[in-house]
């Protein structure tokens, strides 16, 4: 009798729960590339950067309700100030580490600040006097960090690599204010803007890098953060465009997705299958979010701190 009710039971709901699935996989599919609003506008400043998620998925970004604050934002949107830092220091670029620490581009005092995230205990990693920011950065598979270092008022820019000892090296000279950067899946290649130009370089194993080569140009608008997904495609934030392409690393646009607020600042993958795609957005003083298709580079590393 058991097993003819079960069978029965079976019957019925088999089909329900295929063709749940089936909505619920059609409705994603469908919220591909659709932005939407994830936070309250105004909740951050117009200082909004430097978006990172954690291994548990919670999204971190600077300045949340008044400047020199890390605010964190559950992955149900609820948003609240993580830390302080230190006085007179404003955060912009983001990072984990394979350790879980938090690391903070400090661009007022010339510093990286590491969090221990179960204490909240900050310190400073590495002070670099001859930088003017640093802005963005980006953290290959051995830890090492790769600032963008823009001098807005002399039209300049340099790029800096952080050992894990908090050595600083200068890679790049010379060139013009420079902003989002990131490093490739395979982490050969390390990805530099720089005005509307996304420039690729090769990343040796010890960190170096040669043969500059041009991505893309955009003719029109500006650009600021970028990250790679696990196929090498890069998002680049189009700031006063209120847009982010989806370029391939041949140059080609494959995408570009269309925001509610015009001046995307910065983006990060996460969500729980790493398709979560998170943009910080300096005049609505908020983040939006919208789905892709593939996981993002750097979640996928933060995601192996879990096992």
């Amino acid at each position: 009798m058991l097993k003819s009710y079960n069978h029965a039971i079976t019957k019925i709901f088999t089909p329900l729960l295929v063709a749940a699935a089936y909505t619920v996989n059609a409705q994603n599919k469908a919220a591909l590339f659709t932005s939407s609003v994830f936070t309250a506008p105004k909740s951050f400043t117009i200082g909004v950067e430097g978006p990172a998620v954690d291994k548990y998925g919670n999204l971190y970004a600077v300045n949340f309700d008044h400047d020199g604050t890390i605010g964190k934002v559950t992955p149900d949107g609820k948003a609240s100030v993580f830390i302080e830092l230190p006085s007179g220091s404003i955060g912009n670029g983001i990072r984990f580490d394979s350790h879980g620490n938090m690391l903070i581009a400090d661009y007022t005092h010339h510093n990286i600040i590491k969090v221990n995230m179960d204490t909240k205990e900050q310190r400073v990693f590495t002070h670099e006097d001859k930088m003017a920011q640093p802005n963005d950065i980006a953290i290959d598979k051995y830890d090492r960090l790769y600032a963008s270092d823009p001098n807005w008022k002399a039209g300049t820019g340099r790029v800096w690599r952080i050992d894990t000892d908090g050595k600083v090296t200068l890679l790049l000279d010379s060139m013009a204010t420079v902003n989002g950067i990131d490093v490739s899946p395979d982490g050969k290649t390390l990805y530099v803007n720089e005005l509307r130009k996304i420039w690729a370089y090769s990343l040796s194993a010890t960190g170096e890098v040669s043969k500059k080569r041009l991505i893309i140009e955009f003719p029109d608008f500006g650009m600021d953060g970028m990250r790679c997904d696990v196929k090498g495609n890069i998002y680049q934030a189009r700031y006063a465009k209120g847009t982010v392409a989806k370029v391939s690393p041949k140059g080609k646009v494959l995408q570009e997705i269309k925001l509610t607020g015009q001046k995307p600042t910065n983006v990060a993958f996460g969500g729980t299958d790493g398709k979560t795609m998170y943009v910080t957005l300096q005049d609505e003083g908020n983040i939006e979010t919208f789905r892709v298709d593939e996981p993002g580079r750097e979640w996928q590393m933060t995601m192996k701190q879990k096992r």
